[in-house]
Parts: C-alpha cells; sequence; structure tokens
C-alpha cells in the first residue's frame, strides 16, 4: 500500500461536525484535507430536523429514567426503546446511562451542556456571517407542546433549570395562547412552551452543501476514502483506508457513529452508541407550519423543509448493523396526523439515520488520551447541527494552542 504525500492537518468525517471543523481550522490558516466514506446513504447531517437547538439542555438521562426501562423492551415502537436482539450488547452503555440519571451527573451535564450551547450560539453567528449563509436559516421559534395540566406540571422543573441557564421562554396555559403561534393542532394540547430564539435551516442538507461548498472554494480539500484505522509513529501519525495509507501531523476525528472504531485504533476505548433517528418528509402544501413543534412525551417534532414538512425524532438504540424498522417512521406519521388534523401525510418519503450518542448526552471533545496529535469531535447525539459550529471553534482553539472559552473537562475522552 502506498502512501500519499504528507498533509499538515486532516479531519475525518464530511458530516456537519467535519466541515465545520474543517472550515474553522481553515479560516484560522491550516491546509485541511478532508476524508469520508465513500456512502451514498443520505447521513444524519442532511436529514436531520433541521433545529438549532440551543434551549435543548435536558440530558436523555433524566433522574428516575430507568424505571421506564422494562416498557422500553415491551413497545419496541415507543419513543425511547432498544430492539431486543440488541438487548444484551447494550447493556454495559445502559449501565452507565443509568449513572449518568443520577441527580448530581444530571446537573452536571445539563451544567456543561448549557456552557457548548452558549458557545455554539455564537459560534453560529460568526459562521453563518463568514460563510454568506443568512438565506438559509429561518427564526420561527420552537413549541413544546403538553396534553393536560398534569404533563405541563411535570414539565416546569426543567424549565425553571433553562432559566436558572439564561434560556429565554414563554409558558402557556390556553389553546388560544398556543393558537396564536401556531393553529391547527388537535385541542388535546392545552399547555406549552414558546422558546423564541430557536432557530432552524430550511434544508439541513443544503446547510452542509452550502458550508462543504464555502471550504471547497477557499482551497480546502475532500475525499472519498473508508477510513480503517490509525496508527502512531514517532513524527507523524499515519491514516489507513482502503486504498492508500495518508500520512499528517494532526487528526481531528469527526466521523459520527463511527469515530469510537478509530479511537479504539488509538486504545481510547470510548462508549458511543447509535441513536437510529427516524423521519418522513412531506411536500409543499402538506401543512401550514408556522413554528417549530416538539412533542416531548412522544420523542418526535415536526419541522419545516424547503417548504414541505418532516416529522421525526424518538430514538432506537439499535447499533450500526440492525436493519431499518420503517414501522417506527410510520407511527410517527400517524401520530401527526392525529396531532394536526389538516396534515396531508401522502407521498412522503421515508428515512433512517445513525446519530452518535454517548451515555451522558455529552459530545467528547478535545485530545485523544492515547496521542495528544489526534482530536476527537463526535458523539453529539441529535445536537450535532445545533453545536457544529461551537465544536469547530473549539477544536481550532486547542490545534492553535489557544485556551477554549469554556472547561471542557466534562466533554474529555478520559471522562469514562
Amino acid at each position: 500500500m502506498a502512501a500519499s504525500m504528507p498533509s499538515d492537518m486532516i479531519v475525518i468525517g464530511a458530516g456537519i461536525v467535519g466541515i465545520s471543523t474543517a472550515l474553522a481550522l481553515q479560516s484560522r490558516g491550516r491546509a485541511v484535507l478532508v476524508l469520508d466514506r465513500p456512502d451514498p446513504a443520505l447521513k444524519a447531517s442532511a436529514m436531520n430536523a433541521g433545529a438549532f437547538a440551543f434551549s435543548d439542555i435536558v440530558p436523555l438521562a433524566t433522574p428516575g429514567i430507568m424505571r421506564k426501562a422494562p416498557r422500553w423492551l415491551l413497545d419496541p415502537l415507543g419513543p425511547l426503546s432498544v430492539p431486543p436482539v440488541y438487548a444484551l450488547k447494550i447493556a454495559p452503555w445502559m449501565m452507565r446511562f443509568w449513572r449518568a440519571s443520577w441527580p448530581d451527573r444530571y446537573r452536571a451535564s445539563m451544567k456543561a451542556q448549557a456552557s457548548l450551547m452558549r458557545v455554539s450560539q455564537a459560534a453560529l453567528t460568526r459562521q453563518v456571517t463568514d460563510a454568506s449563509a443568512q438565506h438559509l436559516l429561518q427564526a420561527e421559534g420552537q413549541l413544546q407542546l403538553y396534553e393536560g395540566e398534569r404533563e405541563f406540571r411535570a414539565s416546569l422543573p426543567g424549565w425553571e433549570l433553562r432559566r436558572e441557564h439564561g434560556i429565554r421562554f414563554e409558558l402557556l396555559e390556553t389553546r388560544e395562547a398556543i393558537a396564536a403561534y401556531q393553529p391547527g393542532l388537535d385541542p388535546r394540547f392545552t399547555h406549552a412552551a414558546y422558546t423564541p430564539d430557536w432557530t432552524n435551516t430550511c434544508d439541513p442538507a443544503r446547510w452542509l452543501s452550502h458550508l462543504r461548498h464555502v471550504f471547497e472554494s477557499r482551497g480546502g480539500r475532500c475525499e472519498a476514502e473508508d477510513v480503517l484505522r490509525l496508527v502512531r509513529h514517532e513524527d507523524h501519525i499515519e491514516i489507513m483506508t482502503t486504498n492508500k495509507a495518508v500520512t499528517t501531523r494532526q487528526v481531528v476525528v469527526a466521523a459520527g457513529a463511527w469515530s469510537h472504531r478509530l479511537a479504539a485504533s488509538l486504545g481510547d476505548h470510548i462508549p458511543l452508541e447509535t441513536e437510529r433517528g427516524y423521519n418522513t418528509t412531506l411536500d409543499k402544501g402538506a401543512f401550514d407550519l408556522k413554528t417549530h413543534l416538539t412533542f416531548p412525551a412522544h420523542g418526535f417534532v415536526v419541522t419545516k423543509i424547503n417548504g414541505g414538512v418532516r416529522v421525526g425524532g424518538a430514538v432506537e438504540l439499535g447499533g450500526l448493523a440492525l436493519g431499518p424498522n420503517y414501522r417506527r417512521a410510520d407511527i410517527l406519521l400517524e401520530k401527526a396526523r392525529r396531532f394536526l388534523p389538516d396534515l396531508k401525510t401522502e407521498g412522503g418519503s421515508q428515512w433512517m439515520g445513525f446519530r452518535p450518542s454517548l451515555p451522558d448526552s455529552l459530545p467528547v471533545i478535545g485530545r485523544s488520551p492515547g496521542d495528544g496529535r489526534v482530536l476527537y469531535a463526535f458523539g453529539h447525539g441529535h445536537l450535532g447541527l445545533t453545536q457544529s459550529a461551537g465544536t469547530a471553534e473549539l477544536i481550532a482553539d486547542l490545534v492553535g494552542g489557544n485556551r477554549p472559552p469554556i472547561d471542557l473537562t466534562a466533554f474529555s475522552a478520559s471522562r469514562f
């Protein structure tokens, strides 16, 4: 296997975190090569809900959540499920998930998440200006919807924690107040919370394509290579692909749900699992959507994509190998039709993708414990788009020898 010419800086992964990181490094004078798997399938960075969810600081592992665990196995179509054939394999991850739900860890994770959100929101503003991407944003807020007083009251501690972290919101306790933001909802939704600073991209695929075009127009390179492992040498890192070996001085691993395999080649064993997300995209005219809708008790969202509607979400912890269960997408669409009686559900296109998830809902951002020349930027779960610009700037700070604006201890790979 012949080695290619040396490269100064390589980013592995051309998803939204990888491309954003490549752009940030490029803006600080680095010559960057991006490598990514030659996979024709649409990835999570292109087919997500398109939300910059800066108010979404509550970890998936909330106190008391493990009491619901038996129901996950009994309801494979529920909002948070583990396929029975995968239950034994994921058991060690679930133990870490359970520990992350303890009140001390839960609050620490939320604090760290809030700090990353603040950095990411400011970084997005800079990224939008730098990439001239204002035309791809739609700032229409978000409604979280609740069925009845009891469900609403149960949500209030979470909103109070958001208030403590400076997140703006308005609590709505009448159907009329809700309808002022989004008409056409089923009357079962009696309460809601509105977050005015919530922003979406009109299409995450166009967003990613635009940033990649900016990167390449400034001299950046992207190559389709399936990276197999990393090999340490005294004066360089060797990246082994299916076709060749590439040498470089520094590497950023931002390969999403496949990242832990590369980390393991350096001896870093990171408990990354895969949130398998499902959605259905409906054409223009499906519904007059005014704002991003979140149905927290059902684990899905309804969002505007290119003037159409995307219905998706839920969490299926099922790894990378199992085939998709599109009945999950069907269930979400059926619920959306009940919740939005005027929704036209004909002719939609379905999708399933992989979201890299760590037990405490925090990504890994920082240097590899096994080799400081390798930096990690992965594990964002369903917040990859939201935290991509912030993660990129933090990695660029580390590469440049600058002190990051937040403490990265909570995001260290060695925390496990």
